[in-house]
């Protein structure tokens, strides 16, 4: 099977999986929410009501249950990328005498990203345990607004610390949690979450790399070929310069499988790249994806509020935050009391 071949059954599934994670999705609706809802009430007059059955459980076991099949689909892409990136474009970046180190880079970024994987993967990301449970209530305050004193989780039948939550999937409270990542098949939280934004910043870095080795090759090959100063027949009979579009469509025509590669890794560096910032944002000002998303779900009202007197306006205040060294020094040396072991 080709590449082309793969990442075309790659994206049907993600965008088949996207409409899932939306239909399946507790969250607050939105305009996209109630369109596949309603799209998926139409469809469930024609589709039978076995085959629905099926799609459930299907979708219950992916996004409620711990899954290694996003696990498999992360690592299958990546060595789908990886073997183009090796027997298209390093062969021919080593005959146009292309430097070595830069060659290398993206496999000495993939080894580190491996690593971070795996200990993203395998770490306890703060599972909330009996023996840990009174150290993890002194470390945050209760701010009174997200996060109560007094909760008691239902299914661990202990008090929740300030910022913790259950995990539903993994089905464990998890302290200072921020999100369930089917990608690492694992939590990410207090633990774990140092490795997290280096697995995403190496990720980036990869998918930064090979993009810029690729149209590097595409942009020697026109170079030593001359095309910008070529000039072609057009259907009509008339002699025209070369454009950037026939650029584009030769280069296509030429070598199919590293333009189109090239538009992948290119995408999923913006899209990387675009998630790291998010994290790096919410790292420097010591919010987690759940307080986040808690925050914009109330409306705005989910910190700490004070009220002026004199405006009787609410001020945002996270009380969390202790300047941005000191929220990424949380971040990446978390208080040793978090290394309870699971029971």
């Amino acid at each position: 099977m080709d590449f082309l071949t793969l990442f075309l059954i790659y994206l049907g599934f993600v965008l088949t999986t996207g409409v899932l994670l939306c239909i399946c999705s507790g969250r607050k609706e939105n305009f996209l929410t109630r369109s596949v809802s309603g799209a998926s009430q139409v469809l469930s007059l024609v589709i039978p009501t076995q085959l629905q059955r099926v799609a459930q459980r299907t979708c219950h076991r992916l996004f409620h249950m711990r899954s290694c099949l996003f696990v498999a689909l992360h690592l299958a892409l990546q060595a789908a990328v990886y073997g183009e990136y090796t027997w298209e474009v390093a062969v021919y970046c080593w005959e146009l005498q292309f430097p070595l180190l830069p060659l290398l880079l993206p496999y000495l970024l993939l080894v580190g990203n491996m690593g971070c994987f795996i200990l993203c993967s395998w770490t306890d990301p703060g599972v909330i345990t009996t023996s840990n449970h009174s150290s993890l209530l002194k470390i945050y305050a209760y701010d009174g607004v997200l996060f109560q004193k007094g909760i008691v989780c239902p299914t661990c039948h202990m008090e929740k610390p300030a910022r913790s939550k259950h995990c539903s999937i993994c089905n464990v409270c998890v302290h200072r949690f921020d999100h369930h990542c089917v990608w690492v098949n694992n939590c990410i939280g207090a633990s774990n979450a140092k490795y997290f934004i280096f697995y995403l910043l190496t990720l980036t870095a990869m998918a930064a790399a090979i993009t810029t080795i690729s149209a590097a090759l595409l942009i020697q090959v026109v170079l030593l070929s001359d095309m910008l100063h070529g000039r072609y027949i057009d259907e009509q009979g008339q002699e025209r310069a070369v454009g950037l579009l026939f650029l584009v469509q030769h280069l296509f025509l030429t070598f199919p499988r590293i333009v189109f590669m090239l538009g992948f890794v290119l995408l999923l560096t913006l899209v990387l790249g675009a998630y790291c910032c998010f994290n790096l944002y919410l790292a420097l000002t010591n919010q987690t994806s759940n307080e986040w998303y808690k925050f914009r779900r109330s409306g705005g009202c989910s910190h700490h509020l004070t009220f002026q007197p004199q405006l009787r306006e609410a001020v945002y205040k996270n009380i969390y935050s202790k300047g941005a060294w000191m929220n990424l020094k949380e971040i990446f040396k978390p208080p040793p009391v978090l290394a309870g072991k699971k029971k």
